[in-house]
Protein backbone atom coordinates (compact mmCIF):
# COMPACT_ATOMS: atom_id res chain seq x y z
CA UNK A 1 0.00 0.00 0.00
CA UNK A 2 2.80 2.41 0.93
CA UNK A 3 4.64 1.55 -2.29
CA UNK A 4 1.51 2.31 -4.30
CA UNK A 5 1.17 5.66 -2.52
CA UNK A 6 4.77 6.60 -3.29
CA UNK A 7 4.29 5.51 -6.89
CA UNK A 8 1.21 7.70 -7.14
CA UNK A 9 3.12 10.71 -5.76
CA UNK A 10 6.01 10.12 -8.14
CA UNK A 11 3.57 9.85 -11.01
CA UNK A 12 2.05 13.21 -10.07
CA UNK A 13 5.44 14.89 -9.95
CA UNK A 14 6.81 13.46 -13.19
CA UNK A 15 3.54 13.48 -15.11
CA UNK A 16 2.08 16.35 -17.08
CA UNK A 17 -0.97 18.43 -16.32
CA UNK A 18 -3.33 20.21 -18.73
CA UNK A 19 -2.25 23.67 -19.81
CA UNK A 20 -4.37 26.49 -18.38
CA UNK A 21 -6.44 28.75 -20.59
CA UNK A 22 -4.78 31.71 -22.29
CA UNK A 23 -6.79 34.18 -20.21
CA UNK A 24 -5.31 32.70 -17.02
CA UNK A 25 -1.78 32.92 -18.42
CA UNK A 26 -2.33 36.58 -19.32
CA UNK A 27 -3.98 37.31 -15.96
CA UNK A 28 -0.98 35.88 -14.09
CA UNK A 29 1.35 38.02 -16.21
CA UNK A 30 -0.63 41.13 -15.27
CA UNK A 31 -0.53 40.07 -11.61
CA UNK A 32 3.25 39.65 -11.78
CA UNK A 33 3.60 43.08 -13.40
CA UNK A 34 1.57 44.56 -10.55
CA UNK A 35 4.08 43.06 -8.11
CA UNK A 36 7.12 44.35 -10.01
CA UNK A 37 6.31 47.78 -11.44
CA UNK A 38 4.77 49.82 -8.57
CA UNK A 39 7.47 50.90 -6.13
CA UNK A 40 5.38 50.10 -3.04
CA UNK A 41 4.67 46.54 -4.16
CA UNK A 42 8.26 46.05 -5.35
CA UNK A 43 9.66 46.93 -1.92
CA UNK A 44 7.97 43.78 -0.60
CA UNK A 45 8.05 41.45 -3.59
CA UNK A 46 11.76 42.12 -4.22
CA UNK A 47 12.50 39.85 -1.26
CA UNK A 48 11.63 36.90 -3.50
CA UNK A 49 14.08 38.10 -6.15
CA UNK A 50 16.75 38.44 -3.46
CA UNK A 51 16.15 34.81 -2.45
CA UNK A 52 16.77 33.74 -6.05
CA UNK A 53 19.76 36.10 -6.40
CA UNK A 54 21.56 34.83 -3.31
CA UNK A 55 20.50 31.27 -4.03
CA UNK A 56 22.16 31.59 -7.43
CA UNK A 57 25.42 32.71 -5.81
CA UNK A 58 25.23 29.82 -3.36
CA UNK A 59 24.36 27.12 -5.90
CA UNK A 60 27.14 28.08 -8.32
CA UNK A 61 29.62 28.34 -5.44
CA UNK A 62 28.86 24.73 -4.52
CA UNK A 63 28.89 23.49 -8.12
CA UNK A 64 32.24 25.16 -8.75
CA UNK A 65 33.82 23.44 -5.75
CA UNK A 66 33.77 26.31 -3.29
CA UNK A 67 32.69 25.90 0.33
CA UNK A 68 29.46 27.72 1.13
CA UNK A 69 29.61 29.27 4.61
CA UNK A 70 26.15 30.81 4.68
CA UNK A 71 23.54 33.15 3.20
CA UNK A 72 21.95 36.20 4.80
CA UNK A 73 18.79 37.95 3.63
CA UNK A 74 17.97 41.40 5.00
CA UNK A 75 14.75 43.36 5.39
CA UNK A 76 15.99 46.07 3.00
CA UNK A 77 15.97 43.33 0.28
CA UNK A 78 19.76 43.14 0.21
CA UNK A 79 21.59 39.89 0.80
CA UNK A 80 25.02 38.36 1.30
CA UNK A 81 26.41 34.97 0.32
CA UNK A 82 29.75 33.95 1.83
CA UNK A 83 31.83 31.16 0.32
CA UNK A 84 35.39 30.03 0.76
CA UNK A 85 37.92 28.89 -1.80
CA UNK A 86 40.36 30.40 -4.26
CA UNK A 87 39.86 34.18 -4.35
CA UNK A 88 40.39 34.12 -8.12
CA UNK A 89 39.72 31.75 -10.97
CA UNK A 90 36.71 30.50 -12.92
CA UNK A 91 34.79 29.29 -9.87
CA UNK A 92 34.93 32.70 -8.22
CA UNK A 93 33.97 34.46 -11.46
CA UNK A 94 30.96 32.19 -12.03
CA UNK A 95 29.87 32.60 -8.42
CA UNK A 96 30.02 36.40 -8.63
CA UNK A 97 28.23 36.44 -12.00
CA UNK A 98 25.39 34.15 -10.94
CA UNK A 99 23.38 36.48 -8.71
CA UNK A 100 21.82 39.00 -11.09
CA UNK A 101 20.99 36.41 -13.74
CA UNK A 102 19.70 33.70 -11.38
CA UNK A 103 16.06 34.89 -11.06
CA UNK A 104 15.68 35.18 -14.84
CA UNK A 105 17.35 31.83 -15.57
CA UNK A 106 15.20 30.16 -12.92
CA UNK A 107 12.18 31.77 -14.54
CA UNK A 108 13.30 30.49 -17.94
CA UNK A 109 13.69 26.95 -16.57
CA UNK A 110 10.27 27.26 -14.95
CA UNK A 111 8.74 28.43 -18.23
CA UNK A 112 10.20 25.37 -19.96
CA UNK A 113 8.60 23.10 -17.35
CA UNK A 114 5.24 24.82 -17.66
CA UNK A 115 5.36 24.71 -21.45
CA UNK A 116 5.83 20.94 -21.14
CA UNK A 117 2.86 20.69 -18.75
CA UNK A 118 4.93 19.88 -15.65
CA UNK A 119 3.12 22.17 -13.21
CA UNK A 120 3.45 19.84 -10.21
CA UNK A 121 7.15 19.28 -10.91
CA UNK A 122 7.65 23.05 -10.90
CA UNK A 123 5.94 23.49 -7.53
CA UNK A 124 7.76 20.59 -5.90
CA UNK A 125 11.09 21.56 -7.44
CA UNK A 126 10.77 25.10 -6.09
CA UNK A 127 9.92 23.71 -2.66
CA UNK A 128 12.99 21.45 -2.73
CA UNK A 129 15.30 24.31 -3.75
CA UNK A 130 13.96 26.54 -0.97
CA UNK A 131 14.36 23.74 1.58
CA UNK A 132 17.96 23.18 0.49
CA UNK A 133 18.63 26.93 0.73
CA UNK A 134 17.09 27.10 4.20
CA UNK A 135 19.91 24.94 5.58
CA UNK A 136 22.41 27.65 4.63
CA UNK A 137 20.50 30.70 5.92
CA UNK A 138 22.31 32.38 8.82
CA UNK A 139 19.91 35.07 10.07
CA UNK A 140 16.35 35.15 11.42
CA UNK A 141 14.86 37.36 8.72
CA UNK A 142 16.32 35.11 6.04
CA UNK A 143 14.84 32.03 7.71
CA UNK A 144 11.44 33.71 7.90
CA UNK A 145 11.34 34.73 4.23
CA UNK A 146 12.53 31.36 2.92
CA UNK A 147 10.13 29.42 5.18
CA UNK A 148 7.19 31.56 4.05
CA UNK A 149 8.10 31.13 0.39
CA UNK A 150 8.57 27.39 0.75
CA UNK A 151 5.34 27.01 2.71
CA UNK A 152 3.43 28.84 -0.02
CA UNK A 153 4.66 26.45 -2.71
CA UNK A 154 4.09 23.38 -0.52
CA UNK A 155 0.56 24.32 0.55
CA UNK A 156 -0.51 25.22 -2.98
CA UNK A 157 0.86 21.94 -4.35
CA UNK A 158 -0.92 19.85 -1.69
CA UNK A 159 -4.15 21.61 -0.84
CA UNK A 160 -5.43 23.42 -3.92
CA UNK A 161 -7.12 22.49 -7.17
CA UNK A 162 -5.18 21.97 -10.42
CA UNK A 163 -6.47 25.32 -11.70
CA UNK A 164 -5.13 27.16 -8.65
CA UNK A 165 -1.84 25.31 -8.88
CA UNK A 166 -1.50 26.32 -12.52
CA UNK A 167 -2.29 29.95 -11.71
CA UNK A 168 0.21 30.02 -8.87
CA UNK A 169 2.93 28.36 -10.95
CA UNK A 170 2.47 30.70 -13.90
CA UNK A 171 2.36 33.78 -11.64
CA UNK A 172 5.59 32.69 -9.92
CA UNK A 173 7.41 32.14 -13.20
CA UNK A 174 6.16 35.41 -14.71
CA UNK A 175 7.33 37.15 -11.55
CA UNK A 176 10.84 35.70 -11.84
CA UNK A 177 11.07 36.64 -15.51
CA UNK A 178 9.74 40.17 -15.04
CA UNK A 179 11.31 40.77 -11.63
CA UNK A 180 14.69 39.59 -12.85
CA UNK A 181 14.84 42.46 -15.34
CA UNK A 182 14.48 45.27 -12.81
CA UNK A 183 17.54 44.83 -10.49
CA UNK A 184 20.16 45.41 -13.25
CA UNK A 185 18.41 48.65 -14.18
CA UNK A 186 18.32 49.65 -10.51
CA UNK A 187 22.02 48.89 -10.20
CA UNK A 188 22.75 50.94 -13.31
CA UNK A 189 20.94 53.90 -11.76
CA UNK A 190 22.86 53.58 -8.50
CA UNK A 191 26.17 53.44 -10.37
CA UNK A 192 25.30 56.59 -12.30
CA UNK A 193 24.71 58.36 -8.98
CA UNK A 194 28.07 57.17 -7.65
CA UNK A 195 26.69 54.38 -5.47
CA UNK A 196 27.05 50.59 -5.45
CA UNK A 197 30.84 50.85 -5.63
CA UNK A 198 31.38 47.21 -4.62
CA UNK A 199 28.56 45.56 -6.57
CA UNK A 200 28.80 42.23 -8.36
CA UNK A 201 29.96 43.87 -11.65
CA UNK A 202 32.72 45.71 -9.75
CA UNK A 203 33.89 42.46 -8.17
CA UNK A 204 33.82 40.80 -11.58
CA UNK A 205 35.82 43.68 -13.06
CA UNK A 206 38.54 43.13 -10.47
CA UNK A 207 38.54 39.39 -11.10
CA UNK A 208 38.57 39.49 -14.90
CA UNK A 209 39.86 42.98 -15.83
CA UNK A 210 36.71 43.34 -17.95
CA UNK A 211 34.95 46.68 -17.25
CA UNK A 212 32.03 46.53 -14.84
CA UNK A 213 29.82 48.23 -17.44
CA UNK A 214 30.27 45.25 -19.76
CA UNK A 215 29.30 42.82 -17.03
CA UNK A 216 26.23 44.91 -16.29
CA UNK A 217 25.42 44.90 -19.99
CA UNK A 218 25.66 41.09 -19.96
CA UNK A 219 23.19 40.97 -17.09
CA UNK A 220 20.78 43.09 -19.13
CA UNK A 221 21.13 40.79 -22.14
CA UNK A 222 20.54 37.61 -20.12
CA UNK A 223 17.55 38.95 -18.18
CA UNK A 224 15.82 40.51 -21.20
CA UNK A 225 16.42 37.48 -23.43
CA UNK A 226 15.12 35.20 -20.68
CA UNK A 227 11.97 37.31 -20.44
CA UNK A 228 11.39 37.17 -24.19
CA UNK A 229 12.09 33.45 -24.48
CA UNK A 230 10.23 32.47 -21.32
CA UNK A 231 7.30 34.70 -22.22
CA UNK A 232 6.95 32.98 -25.61
CA UNK A 233 6.90 29.57 -23.91
CA UNK A 234 4.32 30.66 -21.35
CA UNK A 235 2.07 32.15 -24.02
CA UNK A 236 2.49 29.10 -26.25
CA UNK A 237 3.93 31.09 -29.16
Amino acid sequence: METDHLTDIWGRVTGSQPAPSLWLVIATAVLALAAVVPHTAWRLSRNAITIAHEGGHGLIALLSGRRLDGIRLHSDTSGLTVSRGKPTGLGMVLTAAAGYVAPSLLGLAGAALLAAGHITALLWGATALLLAMLVMIRNAYGVLTVVLAGAAFLLVSWLTTPQVQAGFGYAAVWFLLLGGVRPPFELMGKRRRGGAVDSDPDQLARLTHVPAALWLGLFHVVTLCSLMGGGRWLLGL
